[in-house]
């Protein structure tokens, strides 16, 4: 587990002014500026507020799909967002359950508090701070039964390896008297001599009534190969299955940021209730410069066969862009039914409408219209070096006089974790 990252050069993390960058060497977290969301209009790129808020999109019931007509003055507004909202996603008699989860062991000074409860959906990624990492300074091995019953255990390690690879972690769980509920999890922080650092953690549970869960979260910061500008990259992955009835989901969420304000978001979920399946996938790209992606894609389907979806995209840069999407509806007798969409942004004020459905609906007009977007992510760089206080505090190990980092650019930052069963397409046929 030798870490060795493939950067070009050992680099130290340090804060610092832009005036500062020529004259300083490794590598370097500088905080640029906020930008400007970007208003095109009359042929000029104006800026407005320099707050841009969170993510959003919004999107009505797709089941509903097929009652929406078109109006050309009542296109989606994209000057407001809302929340994004589960997507075909009725609650459950499981869903209620997570609520009654709650410890089984005493929270004494003589063994780990339990964490026997399942992540819950759609909460993104959380904060380091969120998950209260404390490793031990020394070797431990310790185990106990509290005043109810209940055992845990407790183990804290440090392993070494070679390029200055160093692991300090700690495992921990429990169970319950009768061992129908059981909970684990690990914490762990890496480092090696090149500058990688990487701050973890991994649960997993279980309880009387048959409900399972997993959840792993990572930190990770490097120098990326290319740039030799920083990095920091986080993730997430949860699922939770039901015990008692045909239910469970899975959601797969990463954020990648460097130092000069390239930013890449996104996130896929699946989840299934009884006789109903749904999916999600969104993804969010910023260059730094301007330049930016977004798109989503959601679609569920029935046992019975009734499928149904909706999806957009969005390219802009320097105000000039466009916007696409379709929404679209399967019955159960293969009945077909779609509407696509289009918006062509010039830059100018002008904006070319279009689109089309299989009901013989159509339109295509140009009208005089505000361009509007995020030109930046409402969280970048700036904010995730101000959360990330424990993973740049990582110390790696003393490099002795005349011992350098051994470069390897073949090597993987990571190993991925596998996801479920293969997804479906998401197929408007």
């Amino acid at each position: 587990m030798a870490a060795a990252r493939g950067f070009t050069t050992p680099f130290s993390v340090k804060l610092l002014r832009k005036s500062d960058l020529a004259s300083k060497n490794g590598m370097v977290l500088e905080i640029p500026r906020k930008k400007r969301r970007l208003l095109a209009v009359g042929g000029l790129v104006k800026c407005c507020c320099s707050e841009i808020r969170g993510v959003r999109r919004s999107s009505k019931n797709a089941e509903d799909c097929d009652e929406r007509l078109f109006d050309p003055n009542n296109r989606p507004n994209y000057r407001r967002r809302v929340p994004i909202m589960p997507f075909a996603s009725p609650q459950s008699r499981f869903a209620s359950k997570q609520e009654k989860f709650s410890s089984r062991c005493t929270p004494r000074n003589t063994g780990p508090q339990s964490r026997d409860s399942p992540p819950k959906r759609d909460t993104g990624i959380a904060n380091e701070k969120d998950w209260g990492i404390s490793l031990q300074n020394e070797n431990v091995v310790e185990s106990g039964t509290n005043e109810d019953g209940s055992s845990w255990y407790r183990e804290s390690e440090e392993d070494l390896g070679d390029n200055g690879y160093r692991c300090r972690w700690t495992r921990m769980g429990g169970q319950s008297p009768d061992a129908t509920s059981e909970w684990k999890e690990t914490w762990w922080e890496k480092s090696d001599w090149t500058g990688y650092k990487e701050l973890g953690v991994e649960k997993s549970g279980r309880n009387a009534e048959g409900d399972s869960w997993w959840e792993t979260w990572r930190e990770v910061l490097h120098q990326d190969e290319w740039s030799n500008l920083a990095r920091i990259e986080r993730s997430a992955q949860k699922q939770a299955k039901s015990g008692t009835e045909n239910a469970g989901w899975y959601e797969n969420w990463w954020e990648k940021y460097d130092a000069k304000g390239w930013t890449e978001k996104g996130a896929h979920k699946y989840g299934r209730l009884n006789e109903q399946s749904w999916w999600e996938k969104w993804g969010e790209n910023y260059d730094g410069r301007g330049s930016i992606l977004k798109w989503t894609d959601k679609w569920a389907e029935t046992e019975l066969g009734t499928k149904w979806g909706d999806k957009w995209e969005e390219k802009f840069f320097a105000g000039i862009g466009s916007r696409q999407g379709e929404t679209w509806h399967v019955s159960p007798s293969s009945e077909r039914w779609s509407r696509t969409w289009g918006e062509e942004h010039f830059g100018n004020g002008k904006v070319h409408k279009y689109g089309k459905s299989t009901t013989g609906e159509s339109w295509d007009i140009v009208v005089d219209e505000e361009t509007y977007y995020e030109a930046e992510p409402h969280y970048g760089w700036a904010d995730v070096v101000g959360d990330s206080s424990q993973l740049l505090s990582i110390e790696p190990q003393e490099r002795p006089p005349g011992v350098f980092p051994i470069l390897d650019f073949g090597s993987s930052m990571s190993t991925p974790i596998e996801p479920p069963p293969e997804e479906p397409s998401a197929s408007s046929e």
